[in-house]
């Protein structure tokens, strides 16, 4: 915790999260934990979700952390999820949409209905938790939405067609809802991760050959870790970003 910033306007503050069970969403969830907002939480593996908050609350009794298990294609469920924590805690102010699979793919053997799988999971929830979760916010007198992105397509990384064109369009999401509710006070970003190093990437697909690749790809050769996304969502969730909308912001060691 020494190495974030404490933004006071967090404390106490609802804060709703997708895909906070592992990796960089339960960075997130820790991270507003401590900065003492309430925070909710959904995800698909809910063994994982409850050793987050068992441990979570270990480290704190005083933290307010909890969640549903919730498959985020099912919209109705994830609506759900967001009506019930507002219906608890109030308006929702602050929405991170972080949830996301990266499964790789080869274009040559791509269904329509792996296609819309991907959409499912990639795109259509930040649009419907956003709707969801706006209005209150609204309501409250604003709030700030932070949608993921990838570096992925920035790079043209291949063998993940449907994953890369869903987060390319979500900086059109992004872009397109700061419009609609920059009226009623609600700032929407998007955050740009680099290649984080999570369990999931490890386990999967980064070889010690893809890490020295990735240290020659960035400015800084330090490799990157959920920790190191947290503090910039934390800044453009409080109230010391109230100028930011409509802009992505990386977390990437300056890939180039």
């Amino acid at each position: 915790m020494s190495q974030f910033a404490i933004y006071p306007s967090l404390a106490g503050r609802p804060v709703f999260i997708t895909g906070g069970a592992s990796g960089i969403g339960a960075g997130l969830v820790a991270a507003f934990a401590r900065q003492q907002a309430v925070v909710h939480f959904v995800d698909i593996d809910a063994a994982a979700s409850q050793a987050l908050v068992t441990h979570l609350h270990a480290e704190s009794c005083a933290y307010r952390v909890s969640f549903d298990h919730c498959d985020i294609r099912d919209v109705a469920a994830l609506q759900r999820s967001i009506h019930h924590f507002e219906a608890n805690q109030g308006p929702i102010r602050v929405l991170v949409n972080n949830a996301a699979n990266d499964d790789r793919h080869d274009w040559r053997e791509v269904t329509p209905d792996y296609w819309d799988d991907r959409m499912a999971i990639n795109l259509r929830p930040q649009f419907f938790a956003i709707q969801a979760a706006a209005p209150g916010m609204a309501r409250a007198g604003g709030g700030s939405i932070i949608n993921f992105g990838s570096i992925s397509w920035k790079v043209a990384l291949g063998e993940m067609p449907g994953y890369t064109t869903a987060k390319a369009a979500v900086h059109g999401l992004t872009r397109t809802m700061a419009r609609d509710l920059g009226e009623s006070a609600i700032r929407v970003n998007t955050v740009i991760p680099g290649a984080v190093l999570t369990e999931r990437q490890l386990d999967k697909w980064i070889t010690p050959e893809d890490k020295m690749h990735l240290a020659s790809v960035q400015c800084l050769k330090r490799h990157l870790a959920p920790e190191h996304v947290a503090p910039t969502v934390l800044f453009l969730a409080a109230d010391d970003s109230a100028q930011c909308t409509a802009h992505e912001y990386f977390v990437d060691a300056g890939w180039g």
